[in-house]
């Protein structure tokens, strides 16, 4: 029997299990690692699916340790899957910088050399990692599935939910880079791995991408401490695009919270709740 997933590492934790694999990635072209957490609940039923994008130099690990995201799982009976926020490796492409590289995917497909080769995270997160998660996590229920993200992440969850509508029925943002193709992160990681052609960076940008209403209602928390608001976050840009056309948002401005995992911890239950309305429906 082919062995598809390697065991990293395994942990019993609120009755359920955090496991850890890596498995060799036919679209990144290397070995990727990820986490999942399977509440107890999993042991007599099929449970909803979270997903966690994490952002810049982050990886599994940052969400699982930091955030209480494996109690409130068990709580509320959800799988959560963390992937990884780029390939990885010797042979993978990598920039000195900590915003562009290793660690900094920004969760979509590159076209340009060299990073073309390993640097297919939209295609990852969409369609290889879901049907891995099909094939070996049989008590996974695939047509319950939610997504959230942090900063970069926050960017990757709210535009690919916009790209692919009806694939999550639920979605939430903590810190969220809203509009990519208008602040530094972006432009840089944008010109450095689709090009310059500021007009296909669209397709990626939560703003650009709201171009009429979902029925899936969107939750942001934001800090308004937060070092990276002014310039890299902009939260009031997707506030005006929700409105524009309609789109049901609740964005919420917390007063004196900064990027950090305390202010993710402090609202996570938050989102969980609003999750457990769709996922739990």
């Amino acid at each position: 029997m082919e062995l598809v997933l390697k065991l990293v590492e395994q942990k019993k934790t609120f009755d359920g299990a955090l496991e850890v694999f890596d498995h060799e990635s036919e679209s990144c072209q290397c070995t990727m690692r990820f986490a999942v957490y399977t509440p107890p609940q999993a042991k007599t039923a099929k449970v909803p699916v979270l997903w966690y994008l994490s952002g810049l130099t982050c990886n599994w690990s940052n969400v699982m340790e930091k955030s209480g995201i494996m109690r409130l799982a068990a709580e509320f009976g959800f799988m959560v899957i963390a992937p990884d926020t780029s390939p990885r490796g010797e042979q993978v492409a990598n920039d000195d910088a900590y915003d562009l590289g290793q660690g900094a995917g920004f969760y979509i497909n590159a076209t340009e050399a060299p990073w073309a080769e390993h640097f297919q995270m939209e295609t990852y997160i969409m369609e290889e990692l879901p049907a891995l998660i099909a094939k070996e996590f049989l008590n996974a229920d695939m047509d319950k599935q939610g997504i959230m993200g942090h900063s970069m992440g926050g960017h990757g969850a709210l535009s690919l939910h916009l790209k692919y509508p009806g694939r999550f029925k639920s979605v939430s943002a903590f810190s969220p880079i809203v509009a990519p193709s208008q602040v530094p992160w972006g432009e840089k990681a944008f010109s450095t791995y689709i090009g310059d052609d500021r007009a296909a960076w669209k397709a990626h940008d939560a703003c650009a991408l709201m171009s009429s209403s979902s029925d899936v209602p969107i939750l942001i928390d934001q800090g308004t401490a937060d070092n990276f608001l002014d310039e890299q976050l902009r939260t009031h840009l997707f506030a005006e695009a929700c409105e524009a056309v309609g789109q049901k948002a609740e964005i919420n401005m917390r007063e004196g919270y900064d990027h950090s995992y305390y202010f993710i911890a402090t609202f996570l239950p938050n989102h969980f709740d609003w999750h457990a309305k769709a996922l739990n429906a």
